[in-house]
C-alpha cells in the first residue's frame, strides 16, 4: 500500500520578520523534513507545507489522473505556478515568496496549523473568518460515525 506519511497536529501563532520569513515550529520542522513543499492550499485561501513523500504521493495522483483536458491542465499549471520547493535556514526560517503571502493574505501575525498530513499557513484575521460555526464539527464527527 502507502508508506506511512507524517502526520501534524497542533497550532501555533507568530509572527512573520520583516524580510517575509516565518519561523517554522520545530515539531513540524521534524516532520517535514530537510526539503518540503510550500504551496497554495485553494480551495482555503491560505498556504500548505507537504513533506515531500507526502507532495510525491499527491502528484502520483495527478500523473494517474483519469482525465487529462483542458481544466486538468489548467489545475495543474496553477497549481505548479504557485507552489515552491523549499528548506529552512539554519535558524529554522522560512521564506514565503510575496506572491504566495498575498495569496493568502498574509502581512504579518499567522497561524501555522497541523492539518493531518501537510502544515496550513493561515493570516492570524483569515483563518478566524474561517472557523467553523458553532457545534458543526461535532455534527460532522457524527455524520461521519466518529460517534
Amino acid at each position: 500500500m502507502h508508506a506511512e506519511l507524517p502526520r501534524f497536529t497542533g497550532s501555533v501563532e507568530h509572527a512573520l520578520d520583516e524580510k517575509g520569513r516565518l519561523i517554522v515550529p520545530a515539531r513540524f520542522r521534524e516532520r517535514l523534513g530537510a526539503g518540503f513543499v510550500l504551496t497554495i492550499a485553494q480551495p482555503d485561501p491560505c498556504l500548505a507545507l507537504y513533506p515531500s513523500v507526502t507532495w510525491a504521493e499527491l502528484c502520483a495522483r495527478l500523473e494517474a489522473a483519469p482525465r487529462k483536458d483542458d481544466r486538468f491542465r489548467r489545475l495543474v499549471r496553477h497549481l505548479f505556478a504557485n507552489t515552491e520547493e523549499v528548506a529552512c535556514d539554519a535558524q529554522g526560517r522560512l521564506l514565503i515568496p510575496a506572491g504566495l503571502r498575498a495569496y493568502a493574505g498574509i502581512e504579518r501575525d499567522v497561524t501555522s496549523i497541523g492539518s493531518l498530513t501537510r502544515v496550513e499557513i493561515w493570516a492570524k484575521e483569515r483563518l478566524a473568518q474561517h472557523a467553523a460555526p458553532e457545534g458543526e464539527v461535532a455534527e460532522f464527527m457524527a455524520d461521519l460515525g466518529f460517534y
